[in-house]
């Protein structure tokens, strides 16, 4: 079961949010919060795997209440709210560590894979609007590229590519002829050595290094 804590400030959207959600066998609303502070406070009291954060609310906004959540050590999967499919927050959040971004008006089946794909974090959700948010926020001069990434290996630097490109593991396994299994294994080992969370890190740090 995956367990879905929801903070909008708007009680009609949560409403209608946690009828899709709790529609299904797999997922369930465990918590709702009207604003950052209390989305804080619901999050560590019912430690969720994933949290579906709108950026603008009263008391505390999105931006901030993902910044203190993150500093946690159990910190859950964070997928940010907007309304504006280029927002420039919503780059602020993934940057922090929020681990995508959705449409608020994005479609049920759309909303239910995305709470599926975070918590399994095997693709990036909604990839090719997410090359496009950083393709629009990224820096004008890449930063140097980290030292982390010269130990990359061969092979991992081509699945390093794939991935910053919002491939899948499914879809990088039929490109490269590999099981989806060697895949997974390829990508943990990026991220160890990159010392990224997951895979929306994986695709900001390309666009920032000037590797995407």
């Amino acid at each position: 079961m995956i367990r879905v804590v929801l903070a909008d400030d708007q009680a009609l959207f949560r409403a209608g949010i946690r009828m899709v959600i709790d529609s299904q066998a797999d997922l369930e609303v465990v918590g709702e919060a009207s604003d950052g502070r209390e989305a804080i406070d619901v999050v560590r009291q019912t430690r969720p795997d994933v949290v579906l954060m709108d950026i603008r609310m009263p008391v505390m906004d999105g931006l901030a209440a993902t910044a203190e959540l993150l500093a946690d050590a159990d910190a859950p999967r964070i997928v940010m709210l907007t309304t504006f499919d280029l927002d420039e927050a919503a780059a602020r959040a993934i940057r922090q560590g929020a681990s995508g971004f959705l449409l608020k008006d994005a479609d049920p089946e759309f909303l239910l894979a995305a709470i599926r794909t975070v918590h399994a974090g095997s693709a990036v959700i909604a990839a090719s609007a997410t090359r496009d948010l950083f393709a629009q926020t990224a820096p004008a001069a890449p930063a140097p590229v980290p030292d982390a990434f010269g130990t990359l290996t061969e092979r991992e630097r081509e699945i390093f590519a794939l991935a910053a490109r919002g491939l899948s593991n499914a879809e990088i396994a039929a490109r490269e002829y590999l099981s989806e299994a060697t895949v997974k294994t390829h990508i943990s080992r990026i991220l160890t050595k990159l010392a990224l969370r997951d895979r929306v890190q994986l695709v900001v740090f390309a666009f920032e290094h000037g590797l995407a």
